[in-house]
């Protein structure tokens, strides 16, 4: 939460100069753990948005195949059994959680273009709330770090 006060100040050290040690420390420590969980969320994001990149490319690729051609299904990542392609024109859409619908291919593909764009919207959100954090953290260790040299003048 005193993050929240540092951040809605808006006018940068104005507010943080007021506070004590302690609570610059709380700031700082406090706003570092919240950049963190943001880049464990960007990270997140990534991933979900490369592995909806793959499966649209896949839907792409699939939909170039003629009926009955062989090919290897995926069971796991490195598990791949012998197969013939039945219908190209109707896929299984993974939504999450176990959970899938049957949708046209131009559906799925829909559905992946949607989803990418939403997840790009959210990344671009993420950085820009990390990067206030960011510079908040900054400044509350800046701000710290002078208002111990301030209290030990004879040391550094």
């Amino acid at each position: 939460m005193a993050s929240s006060k540092g951040g809605s100040s808006g006018s940068g050290s104005g507010g943080l100069e007021k506070l004590s040690i302690e609570q610059l420390k709380v700031v700082k420590e406090q706003t570092d753990l919240e950049v963190n969980l943001l880049q464990d969320s960007l990270n997140n994001i990534r991933t979900a948005t490369s592995r909806l990149d793959l499966a649209s490319t896949a839907l792409h690729d699939l939909s170039l195949r003629p009926k009955g051609k062989p090919i290897l299904v995926p069971l796991t990542a490195s598990l791949y059994v012998s197969g013939s392609l039945d219908d190209a024109d109707n896929v299984l859409v993974d939504v999450g959680t176990g959970y899938f619908i049957e949708k046209t291919m131009a559906e799925g593909k829909d559905y992946c273009e949607r989803k990418i764009n939403l997840l790009k919207s959210n990344f671009d959100q993420l950085v820009e709330v990390a990067s206030k954090k960011k510079s908040i953290a900054d400044e509350a260790g800046a701000l710290l770090q002078a208002k111990l040299k301030q209290l030990s003048p004879g040391a550094q």
